[in-house]
């Protein structure tokens, strides 16, 4: 027996004697609202987080507060509402996550006592309220899944943090395992190239090459330790070989810059830039480091990275979706779930 835990108070009793296992699927954060205060909300939420922003002295809480908190929430909001679900009243973030919880439950039922939830590490649905309500299910094994396929401090490590920090508080506290990063996963590897190869087919054009763009992340963490770039290498490296493509025809690069700080480059939007006034003039970039389309992949790439193009130059280009709750993306969550849930289930 699977089940889809409700986010709501409307949730069924457990049942006596028989334990469970708990599916926690977690991304990385949206606002409740496509408006200033709740992009506020959020961002006060996400930038306060020492695995996002490491220093957090008094001049980063001026800048946050004095600043950031003050200006960026009405421009964000904009970007926001360009792209949410206006049906839910909600970012696609949320609406995907959510599918991919569904599917993954529908997907894993006949595998016992088990018992599928999502939520998100900044903003609603909480990892604790999620949490909380999985052990009240009666859940005393708990697999917490980030949705992040290359592993850095401030995804992978930062849900984990959240994860213990929420155990902290319960008395009966379920045993925790944590899917690993999944970056040279065969199955994800192939959903990739599958993914890929089926949206070019639906194009009017073959595009001269493609970039892989990955989120980006300040340097400094980078020479501090972090392997994320190690692995995004290694996931661009094994799609390459995948599709059967030359170096010179996928390209990595890294997006969503912010501040002032050296960032890992080549920066996507500057190479874009570069492309088009190279000559290139068609160009479909893939997002290998998002689980699901947000607004970094539907208005950050297929927006605002879009019009960069055209503007220098370029003539066609695509962002090609994410993997999202689609047949060969449930397929690499289902078998990273199962494969971690061995001896479980």
């Amino acid at each position: 027996m699977t089940a889809v835990l409700p986010t709501d108070s409307a949730r069924p009793a457990a049942e006596p004697g028989v334990p469970r296992v708990g599916v926690l699927l977690v991304n990385l954060g949206t606002p409740d609202t496509a408006d200033a205060p709740g992009v506020r909300v959020y961002l006060k939420e996400f930038l306060s987080d020492p695995r996002v922003i490491e220093n957090q002295g008094l001049v980063w809480k001026f800048i946050l507060n004095g600043i950031i908190l003050r200006r960026r929430p009405k421009t964000k909001a904009l970007d926001y509402q360009k792209i949410w679900n206006t049906a839910k009243n909600e970012s696609p973030l949320k609406t995907i996550t959510r599918a991919q919880a569904e599917k993954l439950a529908a997907g894993i039922a006949d595998h016992g006592h088990v018992v599928v939830d999502w939520a998100m590490r900044y903003g609603n649905p909480s990892m604790r309220s999620r949490i909380e309500a999985l052990t009240e299910q009666g859940c005393d094994r708990l697999l917490v899944v980030p949705l992040y396929p290359q592993y850095s401090a401030a995804t992978s490590a930062t849900v984990c943090d959240e994860a213990f920090r929420v155990l902290t508080s319960l008395r009966a506290q379920p045993t925790l395992r944590v899917t690993p990063p999944y970056y040279d996963d065969p199955d994800y590897i192939e959903a990739l190239a599958v993914s890929i190869n089926a949206h070019l087919s639906t194009l009017p054009f073959k595009p001269d090459l493609m970039l892989a763009s990955y989120h980006g992340m300040p340097k400094s963490y980078v020479d501090a330790g972090d392997p994320y770039p190690v692995q995004c290498a290694a996931t661009t490296e094994a799609l390459r070989k995948q599709l059967g493509l030359a170096p010179d025809k996928l390209l990595m690069t890294f997006q969503s810059r912010f501040g002032n700080e050296e960032w890992l480059q080549p920066y996507t939007d500057k190479t874009v830039e570069r492309l088009a006034k190279e000559g290139v003039k068609r160009l479909a970039v893939v997002m290998p480091g998002f689980a699901a389309d947000c607004l970094e992949t539907l208005e950050e790439i297929a927006g605002e990275n879009a019009e960069i193009f055209k503007h220098n130059g370029g003539e066609a280009f695509s962002a090609i979706p994410c993997l999202n709750d689609s047949e060969p993306g449930m397929d690499v969550i289902r078998q990273l779930v199962l494969r971690e849930l061995q001896g479980w289930i």
